[in-house]
């Protein structure tokens, strides 16, 4: 048996976490909406409340971007917040020091980051690390299903999901691999490139959000190009959930940090509002 069978064995805690958020939005008639933000930015306190705020205004799930060096699958807003965060010298400890003290947000968080942080950290001792801050699941967008067999176990072992990324270009082989590994949800990307860049393409990914069910019972939701009510609002017409990064973290970042949470929390009002316009 592979290591990828031993970890979906059963659901892990965090995997019924994240099911629960998905089926709360479900029963309102409405998709779940995705809200993330980089981690200690603008600066920690700000972060903090910046999450609040998210939850405060309706998110259903947080990622939370642990910054790296080379975000490949992030455009230049996340880009340029990842290494604000690096610059100022916090570092992942302290990443997720802020993440654990988010307990009292009764929403699912989920880490998005890269697989040399969890390579470096060893994959067994990140988990760790993530289950103690309380954190659910796992992005790791440049982690090909083929190689995955080790995190995998290592997740499963500290009840961490996996979502795994789907594109239009993934062939119906692949598009069957990423949603037998999968837990949590599988991530559509809305288009093809950098986050917070292009406009949705939402023919193309209607469709894929079609092929991506053929393969899995998993709530669908799509990230990359969503970014206000209307496009948030034309995504939950087919997806059971839709993800916004960029637009999110332009908010706490483009003035006076004391005002981030209340940018980032009218844009959260306004996007939960999209997600129930289906």
């Amino acid at each position: 048996m592979s290591a990828t069978d031993q970890a979906f064995r059963g659901a892990p805690a965090g995997a019924d976490r994240i099911a629960a958020a998905f089926a709360r939005a479900h029963a309102e008639d409405r998709a779940a909406l995705v809200v993330y933000l980089t981690a200690a930015y603008p600066d920690v306190a700000t972060s903090r409340a910046c999450y609040e705020a998210a939850v405060e205004a309706g998110a259903d799930i947080l990622e939370i971007g642990l910054p790296f060096s080379d975000p490949m699958m992030d455009g230049p807003i996340i880009q340029a917040a990842n290494q604000h965060v690096l610059d100022a010298g916090v570092g992942v400890a302290d990443q997720l020091a802020l993440v654990a003290s988010l307990t009292h947000l009764d929403v699912p968080k989920l880490a998005m980051t890269y697989v040399t942080i969890a390579d470096t950290r060893g994959y067994a001792a990140f988990a760790a690390e993530l289950a103690a801050a309380d954190v659910s699941g796992v992005i790791l967008p440049d982690l090909p299903v083929a190689e995955a067999d080790p995190w995998l176990a290592a997740a499963a072992d500290h009840g961490l999901a996996t979502v795994f990324l789907a594109s239009s270009v993934s062939t119906e082989e692949r598009l069957a691999a990423i949603g037998s590994a999968s837990s949590g949800w599988v991530y559509a990307a809305g288009l093809l490139g950098v986050t917070g860049v292009k406009s949705l393409a939402s023919d193309v990914t209607r469709q894929l959000v079609t092929a991506v069910r053929r393969h899995t019972d998993l709530p669908v939701a799509v990230g990359i190009g969503v970014k206000d009510r209307a496009s948030a609002a034309e995504v939950a017409r087919y997806a059971d959930g839709v993800i916004v990064g960029s637009a999110i973290v332009r908010a706490a970042g483009e003035g006076d940090p004391a005002g981030a949470p209340e940018r980032v929390g009218a844009l959260v009002r306004e996007l939960r509002a999209g997600v129930a316009d289906r």
